[in-house]
């Protein structure tokens, strides 16, 4: 069945999340390093794990074919798409398998140039566009995944 993974911590899409997912009728899990409100429903879960890269091992390790990553942590993002899921980043930005090398480049010269100084602060808040962007988006790629994996009866 598709699952949609929530790499929680500091993901600002939460709440649109629970309200596409809710629409579709499809399970949520949500995984973070400590616990969170999540709303009740029998479809969204919430998973622990601690340790230095914990939920970004469990999400990994979990997802698959068929299942859907919400991220904006590239490695997770490269291994989420290495086991066959659909990634899209907080503001609906999709990770593909076209694109992640330059990804992982771009985030290993950025933190280069974070380290030297010649680089300081991080990405711009998120807008209502980017909200706005990312519903429709999730709301695409839950469609081409449906069409891709239909439900088995």
């Amino acid at each position: 069945m598709l699952t949609l993974y929530i790499d929680a911590d500091a993901c600002p899409v939460k709440d649109e999340i629970y309200k596409v997912t809710e629409r579709f009728a499809m399970p949520v899990i949500v995984v973070a390093n400590s616990p969170m409100r999540i709303p009740r429903s029998d479809r969204i879960s919430l998973v622990e794990k601690k340790g230095f890269d914990g939920v970004d091992d469990w999400i990994a390790e979990q997802c698959g074919p068929g299942d859907i990553v919400i991220t904006a942590d590239i490695p997770l993002a490269a291994r989420s798409l290495a086991k066959g899921a659909k990634v899209l980043d907080p503001r609906g930005v999709p990770f593909t398998e076209n694109d992640i090398g330059v990804a992982l480049a771009m985030r290993d010269l950025m933190n280069e140039l974070r380290q030297t100084g010649d680089v300081t602060g991080g990405p711009a808040p998120m807008t209502a566009k980017d909200r706005s962007n990312f519903l429709n988006k999730l709301d695409q790629v839950i469609h081409a995944v449906r069409r891709a994996h239909p439900p088995k009866k």
